[in-house]
């Protein structure tokens, strides 16, 4: 179902192998967010030749649309979008946080409208579990939790851990059922517990207890300070078993991930590189491109004369101007395959760096090179 071996160390810094049904994923890894099957304006070929080895999608939008039971009647989600190579699913519980006005959580699970046709649904960790394995067959499915808001008081983070963790249970039992019926993949944890070190001191012992094949860190980049994030991520990374891999969710700025890295986690998603290129702003080796301001008008350079990838190789930065100008769905598709690239470039140098036992040096070389800015032009 999944092997992790890790290969490197330095300092808290990890270098390994993910081996899983639909093949190994190098570490630390990033996974290109395709949350209705499909990465947003590239197509699977764009995301292969970018280098990812791992893919995420989301169980509530798919739970929505197409539905389960089409996806598995249809072969699973692999076969169902074409894609070959591992696929990790997140439960739902952080867009079903987002729907505060549309849903009601309870012991059960939550009860929520769709933001499609505002029809009810029943999320509950059973029914979680159920779709990512049984109908969706991925390689990874994430257990259901209760994603904790942000701002959050400690009472309130310490009763959403708590029911996050009867969740857990719940889940993983059904998960290790789904393994004796002829299942298959893998289930993750995932530690809460707001912005609280020793609330997530005891969600990480009480998952870790669990015996999941991976843990998670959730409940960050939900709106806290960079600063806040960044103490909880140092908090917390220490707490999580060393021989299982570790998950930092929804975190992908290139310097967050950075710093993630180098205390210990070994996974990561988020929709900012591909929802940045739709906007216009692009990743180079040398900082941020706001592809729209008017210098690039009549620059025939390209994005980022150090990159590869097939933006770089054939178009200039005047023509992805003039393409973004004009509104054209070409201009998303180049940055994006770009930014891509980028990402997913700078996770490889940081598994170089880390099997060349030199992560300090590459980490502060690359912060020293980069000022990215913010993240939307």
């Amino acid at each position: 179902m999944l092997r992790f071996d890790l290969l490197a160390m330095d300092g808290r810094a990890r270098r390994g192998r993910l081996t899983l049904d639909h093949g190994s994923v190098e570490t630390p890894a990033f996974m290109p967010v395709g949350t209705a099957g499909t990465v947003k304006a590239a197509r699977w070929s764009d995301v292969e030749t970018a280098g990812a080895e791992i893919v995420l999608a989301n169980t509530y939008h798919l739970m929505l649309r197409p539905g389960g039971e089409l996806i598995r009647d249809l072969g699973g989600l692999h076969r169902f979008v074409g894609w070959r190579r591992p696929i990790l699913t997140d439960s739902g519980g952080f867009q079903v946080m987002s729907l505060a006005a549309n849903r009601k959580i309870s012991e059960e699970g939550v009860l929520f409208r769709s933001h499609v046709d505002g029809s009810p649904h029943l999320l509950t960790p059973e029914r979680a579990a159920r779709l990512q394995l049984a109908d969706f067959g991925v390689d990874v499915a994430m257990v259901l939790d209760e994603c904790t808001p942000y701002p959050a008081t400690r009472d309130q983070a310490a009763r959403s851990m708590e029911l996050t963790h009867r969740w857990a249970r719940r889940g993983r039992e059904t998960f290790l059922g789904l393994q004796g019926e002829g299942g298959w993949g893998a289930q993750f944890g995932i530690v809460q517990g707001g912005m609280f070190p020793d609330l997530r001191r005891e969600s990480a012992v009480a998952v870790a207890d669990l015996g999941f094949e991976g843990v998670a860190c959730g409940g960050v980049s939900v709106g806290e300070p960079k600063e806040e994030m960044r103490a909880i991520v140092e908090a917390t990374a220490p707490l999580l078993p060393a021989g299982r891999p570790r998950y930092l969710m929804g975190v992908g700025h290139p310097l967050d991930i950075l710093h993630a890295v180098g205390n210990g986690f070994d996974l990561f998603d988020c929709v900012l590189p591909t929802r940045a290129a739709r906007h216009g702003l692009a990743y180079t080796s040398e900082g941020k491109v706001v592809i729209k301001h008017a210098r690039y008008r009549t620059d025939p350079a390209p994005l980022d004369p150090a990159c590869a990838c097939p933006t770089c190789r054939t178009a200039s930065r005047a023509y992805l101007r003039h393409l973004f100008m004009l509104g054209e769905p070409t201009a998303g598709t180049l940055l994006t395959v770009h930014n891509l690239t980028a990402i997913l470039d700078l996770m490889r140098g940081i598994r170089e760096a880390l099997a060349a036992r030199r992560f300090e040096a590459f980490a502060a070389e690359t912060v020293r090179r980069l000022d990215f800015g913010k993240d939307t032009p």
